[in-house]
């Protein structure tokens, strides 16, 4: 599927770099430091002195997963936590320079999603730190589709590499990195890996529509079958117009009850989608819900997925009656 490239500023509220801040967040790679921080108390290794790794992740949803697969050995820092910023075209602030500055560990998402974390990057060097591109580990490029935290088969991928450069990072403590992995992937993620099977098997090539393409690495991880146009889908997630055609084709979709359920993103609503919501509710077409990054908040990633994949189990029950 060729996804068009993410690059350009969408309809969310965004934060500005002023000049001033520009000249600060330059600055603090000379009088930065990235020595790493140590406990005071005895981490669950059983050390007094562990290693705590500094991480800075440029999204929540990876920062939620850093964080529950280092445990006490890592402090992780999120940059995008609030639900109104737009990863896409957010401007780092000095503050996030100098703590990447100050980190031994930084994750990015890549895939033209956040171009803005190689500025933070390039602008605030440091020897020995390691850094994870989940872009680059996917083999994915830019122009791909960049919300692979959708991908089931991504994220397990991503846990894998994380816990892989823990592990390397403090190799004293490696045994429990590999400790905290199987209690993650065994037992937090339990209710979403099972949601993600029970919908696969049970509702496998069903026919949906959805807002945009955020919705669309889901929907192939869960084998469901997306019918919205992919150009109108690119069109919604890179904020520009979405062609009559498609316009069109969607609403003979809605009308003639071709999906069974329509999935939208509530955090980029428009006039367009709105329109489309209300189409399908009167159709008696399910409507569910997902957002672009960790509702509220302060949610962890389990969460989060788990109540978005458990609405649209319910929205696939209701329109199939399985």
């Amino acid at each position: 599927m060729r996804v068009v490239p993410f690059s350009k500023p969408r309809r969310l509220p965004r934060i500005v770099l002023g000049a001033a801040a520009v000249a600060a967040l330059v600055a603090t790679s000379a009088c930065s430091t990235s020595s790493p921080a140590k406990s005071t108390s005895a981490g669950s290794s059983g050390t007094a002195s562990s290693k705590v790794i500094q991480v800075v992740a440029a999204e929540n949803f990876w920062g939620s997963i850093a964080t529950q697969l280092g445990g006490d050995h890592v402090k992780v820092t999120s940059v995008i936590t609030n639900p109104d910023t737009d990863p896409h075209s957010y401007e780092p602030t000095a503050a996030d320079g100098r703590t990447v500055a100050g980190a031994d560990y930084v994750i990015s998402n890549g895939i033209g999603y956040d171009a803005w974390s190689d500025k933070l990057l390039s602008a605030n060097p440091a020897s020995g730190r390691t850094t994870l591109k989940v872009g680059d580990l996917l083999g994915k490029k830019e122009g791909d589709n960049p919300h692979q935290w959708y991908s089931a088969d991504s994220v397990t991928r991503v846990i894998d590499q994380i816990t892989a450069d823990y592990k390397k990072i403090d190799p004293a403590d490696a045994a429990y990195f590999d400790t905290q992995k199987k209690t993650f992937t065994t037992q937090t993620l339990a209710k979403y890996n099972q949601l993600e099977a029970d919908i696969k098997e049970k509702y496998a090539d069903t026919p949906i529509g959805a807002s945009e393409s955020i919705v669309t690495p889901m929907s192939e991880s869960l084998g469901l079958k997306m019918l919205t146009p992919e150009t109108f889908l690119d069109a919604e997630s890179e904020g520009t117009d979405p062609t009559a055609a498609d316009k069109a084709a969607i609403d003979q979709q809605i009308s003639g009850k071709q999906i069974k359920i329509y999935v939208y993103n509530t955090q980029n609503s428009n006039p367009d989608v709105v329109a489309q919501v209300n189409a399908a509710k009167a159709q008696g077409i399910p409507v569910a819900q997902v957002t672009e990054t960790l509702a509220p908040a302060g949610a962890t990633f389990q969460d989060w997925q788990t109540q978005e994949l458990q609405g649209i189990a319910d929205a696939l029950k209701q329109a199939t009656g399985k």
